[in-house]
């Protein structure tokens, strides 16, 4: 899988996503990086969008932190505008289709992961019975 920077570049700043939202809740990296089953040190270089995210680590620190994927994207509260003085220009459309086909992908791309990762189980479990 393809880390998330790759997906799309127009996600920036969702280590600081994060770390507000961990701020939020009140748990520490050591926390959040336990549960991810990976370093804190690790975990704090996510934060900083000093190492690249996969969609896979996405979605466990999003089930981690008991929020939507679109929340630590900060999709929803981006370029809010009065249609009035945009009006015609279309660019808050734009960016609302922009982020609406990056879910999409997202949640094309999660799945596609879990199939890959039931048929692994099922190649598992059949090598494992000719045992």
């Amino acid at each position: 899988m393809p880390p998330l920077h790759e997906i799309s570049r127009n996600m920036n700043n969702v280590g600081l996503n994060i770390r507000k939202l961990r701020e939020k809740k009140g748990f520490s990296q050591e926390f959040i990086a336990d549960k991810l089953g990976i370093n804190q040190s690790t975990y704090g270089k996510l934060e900083r969008d000093m190492s690249s995210m996969t969609l896979d680590r996405l979605f466990k620190i999003a089930d981690v932190l008991e929020e939507d994927v679109t929340t630590l994207l900060d999709i929803g509260k981006k370029n809010i505008f009065n249609n009035q003085a945009n009006q015609g220009n279309g660019y808050v459309e734009t960016i609302n289709n922009d982020y609406k086909a990056m879910v999409e992908e997202l949640k094309l791309a999660y799945e596609k992961m879990l199939t890959i990762k039931d048929e692994q189980v099922v190649l598992l479990n059949s090598l494992l019975e000719k045992k």
